[in-house]
């Protein structure tokens, strides 16, 4: 029981990590572009930053369904990765068909795969929603400055 648990904090950190990794990466992507998001036209560059965040979020959680498939299959807990994969992907998006199973003796990893999918997802939904708000915020303090009186 206590090394399900500690493979799956492991594993959990791991996914936090690289989903922490992709958000600085994409800060750094968007502070680089600050002057260029905040210049008109804004809404097409809205969308470019929306349609790249969506891009960002799904690498990301697309990277923790990886490390958890991984996990699985270095344990050989799966006889393919394919079902390593699987398992990890309906696990993770916490959908759980429950048509493939872990064995007894690891089946605490389950609620700790979809736990981490769980977390990531609430996060990567914060992170869209915090990334927009950052841009439009922006955007509209560059009109207020140009228009003042107009505004």
């Amino acid at each position: 029981m206590f090394i399900q648990i500690f493979i799956g904090t492991f594993l959990i950190l791991m996914s936090v990590a690289v989903a922490t990794l992709g958000f600085l990466v994409f800060e750094i992507i968007l502070n680089r572009s600050h002057k260029w998001l905040i210049r008109e036209p804004h809404r097409p560059k809205l969308a470019i930053v929306l349609a790249g965040a969506v891009v960002a979020v799904l690498w990301m959680i697309t990277a923790g369904v990886w490390i958890w498939a991984i996990a699985f299959r270095v344990l050989h807990i799966f006889d393919n990765f394919e079902e390593a994969l699987y398992f990890a992907l309906v696990s993770f998006t916490t959908l759980g068909f429950g048509d493939l199973l872990l064995p007894i003796e690891w089946r605490l990893l389950s609620g700790l795969c979809a736990t981490n999918g769980l977390l990531n997802i609430g996060m990567m939904t914060a992170l869209l929603m915090e990334v927009l708000r950052h841009v439009r915020r922006n955007q509209l303090d560059s009109l207020r400055k140009q228009k003042p009186h107009d505004y």
